[in-house]
Order: C-alpha cells, then structure tokens, then sequence
C-alpha cells in the first residue's frame, strides 16, 4: 500500500476504506485523508440513488455549545430562530458577518435544553468564541469526540431496521436520536447531503470499526456501497445544495468582496428570520431586502447538450449575465444540469441565456454555446426523500 503523507491525518473508518479503494481516489478535506472514488463514480453515484450508500463524514468540523446562555449564543450566531428548535431536532441554517455576507452554512442539532452541536465544513472556533464573549456558555471542538457515517438512499431506513434500530429508522425529517446497539452508543439524524432519503450516523471514534462491520455485513442484502465524494458532488448537485468555496466564499476569508454572498443570493432566504430579535447582520439583511434584495442571485440552469458546463460564463444576448458554479449530467434525471450565480434581472424561472462551454478535446481546446434555460435549482426530490 501506497504510503500516505505524514501531513495528513486519517479518519477513525480508514482502515476499513483504504482496501476497499481500488482506485486509489483520495483527496485532502480538513486536513484528513478522505475518499473521492473507491471504484467506480458512476457505481457509486447509483447505489445513492437505487440503494444505500456510506460516506465517511467524519473529517466535519463538530462544535459543542453548552451552557447557561447557549440558545442566546446560538440565536446570535445564525439566521433562524433557535426558539423554534425544539430538544432531539436539527436544522438547516447558514451564519453572517456585520454586514450579512454568509461565513459559512451547516447544521444545528439540539440536544438538550441548552445543549447543542453544530455541524461546519471548515473551522469556526474563532468566530463562535466571538460570538459567545459576554455570555455563560461554553465552546468545544468536539471534531475529534465523533465519527460520522452518511447512510443515504432508498433503502437507508431498512439497513437502521435490519441493525434492530426500528426507532431510529422511523425519526421524522430532522429528527435526532441516541440510541444504542451491540455495546455501541449512537446518534443519528435524518440528516444528508443528497436528496434522497438518509441518515448520519455519530459513535465514538473506537467504536467506529464496529459500527463499519455491521452495516457493511448487510452489503448483498441491502446492496451497500461505500462511496466518495465525487459521487457525493454529483448528488449534491440534483439536490440544489450550496457548496462553500463553490458557489460562494466564506465571508472571513474572501479575498474580494465580490466572492461573498448573503444569504438572500444563496436562495437561502426561507432560512432567514428577520422577525427575531437580533443575530449577526440582522440589519444588514434589513436593510438589503427593502432595497429589493441582492445584486447576484443563485439559480438553476437546464443546459443543452451533455457537455457539463464547468465555470461557464453565461450571457444574455451579448451581456455578460452570471457564471456556472457546479455543473453536472444528471444520469437520474438525463438532463445537463447546474448551478450558477447570476444577475437579479436575469433570475426568473424561464429566462433564456447561453452558456460558453469550453472543453479539452484530444488535440485542442473547443468552445460550445448552449442554451440556458433558468429553472428551480432544486432538481432532484423524491417523494421518498422526506416520507
């Protein structure tokens, strides 16, 4: 076996992952050493869709907040009401700078009273320490405390069931619970990044190699597959997920001020609760959605043909209207599909642009322009995602 880099550390599943990676497909996340295709993308991407998939998401950055003042530290911190997450519930919720540009978007869970954990794709320790100074609450980086697995597809609630985790299996969208099975004690959350049914599974680190073998002995029955990012990417996509560093920077590391976005251009504005007392860049926000909301907005785009339309600048007529910021061929829905940031006036459903596609031939670099046609960036929802 290939030696790995000192720098980089490995999750607490990587044992069971590395000789499972036929194709050698690793990439650096947080850090840590993570999967981007074990052996076939295309395989990968299905067992998603068709089946169940395991993710290792263990490299999450994953903060404890506790304490006296923690539901006022959090209400603080992010766009949404904390009064209404209720004990044993997650959700969705991006966080802003004084001037509402998003420094990053994740998942909260309660999980207690004042007890909570927030789930971010890159390190915020600092600003929650900001954010928490005056209170009586207490910030943990708890990243290392947990191993997390992602069990997506349709068949995620019957591989919780054939473990005996009936209660588990039936936890409504959003919903957490802790529960225990073999001696192992863990949290799940109907919580994922694909769209498509799913859970997320969280156990201490030593027992993550137990927690691996149980589901992976269900692998002929339920037809599990261990899956890489790159399969994840494509999922993600359908779904209409915003990606940090993809379709927007984070606010504390942009280099331009033009790489940031609010919430309202993320279409992430359902997220937002201005009727709340106060959070970082409440006003702000305010303020930009009497002025008639952002500049740049996020949008889905139907493109012609089957060329993926990476970075492709898009125009209207021969005005520069936006950029695609994550394309893909969608094999679920046979549809070239993507998401792109584009001018507000650009923005409505139905809008025509055309999109400059470039692409490496065999023997030079060509240019394609296909027709964009703006629609729901929310592609792919199965009935079975949320039942």
């Amino acid at each position: 076996m290939t030696k790995l880099p000192e720098i980089l550390k490995t999750t607490p599943f990587h044992d069971r992952l590395a000789p499972l990676n036929i194709a050698h497909g690793w990439e650096r996340w947080a850090g840590t050493l993570t999967a981007s295709t074990l052996v076939s993308e295309r395989e990968e991407y299905f067992a998603i869709r068709t089946a169940a998939s395991l993710y290792d998401v263990s490299p999450m950055y994953k903060y404890r907040i506790t304490g006296k003042d923690a539901a006022r530290v959090v209400d603080r911190l992010i766009t949404r009401d904390v009064a209404r997450l209720k004990t044993g519930r997650a959700f969705y919720a991006p966080w802003c700078d004084g001037k509402g540009r998003v420094i990053e978007d994740g998942t909260l869970f309660r999980l207690a009273e004042n007890d909570f954990r927030l789930n971010a794709a890159e390190q915020q320790l600092t600003w929650l320490d900001a954010t928490a100074w005056g209170f009586e609450a207490q910030i943990r980086d708890v990243t290392e405390e947990l191993a997390g697995l992602a069990l997506q597809g349709p068949l995620a609630r019957a591989v919780l069931q054939d473990l005996g985790l009936d209660e588990a299996a039936s936890l409504a969208f959003f919903g957490v619970g802790q529960y225990g099975f073999d001696g192992i004690d863990v949290t799940v959350s109907r919580t994922g990044f694909t769209g498509d049914l799913g859970f997320e599974l969280w156990v201490a680190p030593d027992d993550a190699g137990r927690l691996w073998d149980r589901l992976m002995a269900l692998e002929k029955t339920r037809y599990i597959k261990p899956i890489g990012s790159r399969a994840l990417n494509t999922a993600r996509i359908e779904a209409g997920h915003i990606l940090i560093n993809v379709e927007y920077a984070s606010a504390a590391r942009a280099v331009r001020n033009s790489q940031t976005r609010t919430p309202y251009g993320l279409g992430l504005g359902w997220a937002v609760d201005l009727g709340k007392s106060h959070f970082t860049g409440r006003q702000a926000l305010l303020k930009l959605k009497q002025a008639g909301g952002p500049k740049l907005r996020l949008v889905g785009l139907d493109i012609a043909g089957r060329k993926p339309a990476h970075g492709a600048y898009l125009y209207s007529g021969r005005k520069e209207a936006g950029q695609v910021t994550s394309a893909v061929w969608s094999p679920v829905l046979k549809r070239n599909i993507a998401l792109a940031t584009v001018d507000a006036r650009y923005a409505a459903p139905g809008t025509v642009l055309k999109a400059e596609i470039y692409y490496v031939s065999e023997v030079m670099q060509k240019k394609v322009d296909a027709r964009a046609v703006v629609v729901d960036h929310r592609f792919y929802r199965p009935a079975h995602r949320s039942g």
